[in-house]
């Protein structure tokens, strides 16, 4: 994969996007981008109509979405007309994702939710870049969750399943920082990956609220989408072939039991769920 991304510029006529299925307790999803850099292998994403009909492979793209903290001020003004407004950001992108540093459309983007506030918005990133919005999430107190996807605590096995995405441990300060702010925060084990019983003790002291999912549960077709793209090869080569059982989602329930109280853990699309 290349390490610097096609980018294109794009004009979007609409940036809020109805949320169904999985994400059936928002009313809307929010993109910043289309596509993603950190391409990682197990994404869902990449057997979806976004990517599929792309020449590039996925995670060598990326499209900005120009304008789009003025357009989201319009949009939400009308949704909030209408009834509550909560939103997911994001369900095909990771909105701190590399562009973003230069671009900031996910900060334009929170600077109109700042003004004008949803019901509430989860972020779902993998990304440390998102502590440099400490100021804006903070304003949003209760009504914003930053969920950090900690799918492992090994290395190895991140760096083969996505190796353009943020280490582990930048993830876990991030978290910390957040937590210390006062901003709302969870770790998403999602998807479960091979990991070790060191990961509760990891997690406990920068979150007090994980969500364990897998490609079964959580990839919005009960595992269909993910099946599709082999990953089969990327177990086999960690000698970890039996974490693509099912149930291994259990072992890291388990685990962080002995850490968590039960009503801090959540399962799948209940603990994505407002």
């Amino acid at each position: 994969m290349s390490d610097k991304p096609k980018v294109q510029y794009k004009k979007p006529k609409s940036l809020l996007n109805a949320a169904m299925g999985f994400l059936e307790d928002y009313t809307h999803t929010l993109n910043p981008y289309g596509g993603c850099a950190f391409g990682c292998a197990y994404c869902y994403v990449r057997s979806m109509p976004i990517a599929a009909f792309r020449e590039e492979k996925w995670g060598t793209w990326v499209d900005v979405k120009q304008g789009a903290g003025e357009l989201l001020r319009r949009e939400l003004a009308r949704a909030a007309a209408k009834g509550p407004v909560r939103i997911f950001m994001s369900s095909s992108t990771d909105p701190y994702q590399p562009a973003e540093y230069r671009e900031q459309v996910t900060r334009s983007l929170l600077e109109a939710m700042a003004d004008i506030p949803p019901d509430f918005l989860l972020v779902q990133t993998r990304s440390p870049l998102v502590t440099r919005d400490i100021d804006l999430l903070a304003q949003m107190g209760s009504r914003v969750r930053v969920s950090m996807t900690v799918e492992t605590d090994l290395e190895a096995v991140r760096r083969v399943f996505s190796p353009a995405a943020p280490p582990i441990a930048a993830r876990l300060k991030a978290l910390a920082r957040l937590k210390e702010a006062g901003v709302p925060v969870q770790a998403a084990v999602a998807p479960v990956l091979p990991s070790s019983e060191r990961l509760p003790a990891l997690l406990r002291p920068v979150t007090d609220r994980v969500v364990v999912d897998d490609y079964e549960m959580g990839d919005g077709s009960g595992g269909r989408r993910t099946k599709r793209l082999g990953l089969e090869p990327l177990y086999a080569q960690l000698g970890k072939a039996d974490w693509l059982s099912p149930h291994a989602w259990r072992i890291v329930y388990e685990r962080l039991r002995a850490y968590y109280r039960e009503d801090e853990l959540k399962i799948s699309k209940s603990g994505f769920a407002p």
